[in-house]
């Protein structure tokens, strides 16, 4: 097992110069995964090549712009090769990226409280099976209704319960209790919600890596490293993927907690707001004929000899 060279250790950038070359390469192994997904969901190279025009038009806007100054559209085509026309017309045309559903941050928040609130576990901290309602719980036992109104009151408890029952992520079993299925969000059946995620969760791992490179970086580097082991056979990397699985399960419950007293803390504190995303990935893959012929062939075993008298 191999962890990959901390992140956090890097030093600042010195020279502030770009190092395109270094960019284009790590760029072309990012593609690959895109490009998979592309192809298994039917999406064409051209619409393609437009989401990311204007993905460059964007952050020219959003992240480059010159100090009490605006970014004409030579400015934006210079930097990003983008053509002034199409400068121009990407500028003007409303956005049209989807909208942030509602419903499933609620629902993962509503999952979230319900693996970290000690009140919501037993004993081994595994979750509770709650009654819908204070009137159905036992005395003393916490219920779903509660449980959804510590976490927003805009939204019934039975409307998020219909959620979570349509992603699959809780049973309502034959004594009416509610119960979670894992000790994690893991939506079964709600594609949207699947990819709303995918989305959410590669962009800010990517953003974290980027910041890391950035030639101009003035604050320390983020949290971004991994750990890295080939030459297994199928059996053990399951095993493994078992073991990360647990991992994460428990680094959840002891993160959520101390997250929860950090938004506490700062609705008492001025300026500008944060959001954090923690999270986990494991990857199993078949290594490639190129990483096979990488790997050192093992010495041969040498014959046990027997002691001569």
């Amino acid at each position: 097992m191999t962890p990959d060279p901390s992140h956090n250790e890097l030093p600042l950038p010195t020279s502030g110069l770009p190092e395109s070359s270094l960019a284009t390469q790590a760029i072309a192994q990012l593609l690959r995964p895109l490009a998979r997904l592309m192809i298994e969901h039917s999406v064409q190279l051209m619409p393609m090549v437009e989401l990311l025009k204007k993905a460059l038009v964007e952050e020219v806007q959003a992240s480059f712009g010159l100090a009490d100054k605006g970014n004409t559209d030579t400015r934006v085509a210079l930097l990003t090769g983008v053509h002034r026309k199409d400068v121009k017309r990407l500028r003007e045309a409303p956005d049209a990226s989807a909208a942030v559903l509602p419903m499933v941050p609620l629902a993962a928040a509503v999952v979230a409280r319900w693996i970290s609130e000690p009140r919501y576990l037993n004993a081994d901290q595994s979750t509770r099976a709650l009654a819908r309602t204070p009137r159905r719980s036992a005395a003393g036992q916490s219920d779903f209704t509660t449980l959804v109104a510590e976490v927003s009151r805009d939204v019934g408890a039975r409307a998020v319960l219909d959620e979570l029952l349509r992603l699959g992520v809780v049973t309502v079993r034959d004594d009416e209790l509610i119960e979670l299925k894992s000790a994690a969000f893991v939506p079964k059946e709600g594609l949207s919600e699947s990819y709303h995620f995918l989305a959410a969760n590669v962009s800010d791992h990517l953003a974290c890596a980027v910041h890391n490179l950035m030639p101009d970086r003035q604050s320390p580097a983020m949290l971004e490293q991994s750990a890295f082991c080939q030459d297994l056979s199928a059996e053990q990397a399951a095993q493994l993927q078992l073991r990360a699985r647990q991992l994460w399960a428990a680094s959840l419950q002891q993160f959520l907690p101390t997250a929860t007293v950090a938004k506490q803390r700062s609705q008492a504190q001025g300026g500008p707001r944060h959001r954090v995303r923690f999270g986990v990935y494991f990857h199993d893959g078949v290594q490639s004929p190129e990483e096979q012929a990488a790997i050192p062939p093992k010495a041969p075993r040498q014959p046990h000899k027997k002691p001569t008298s």
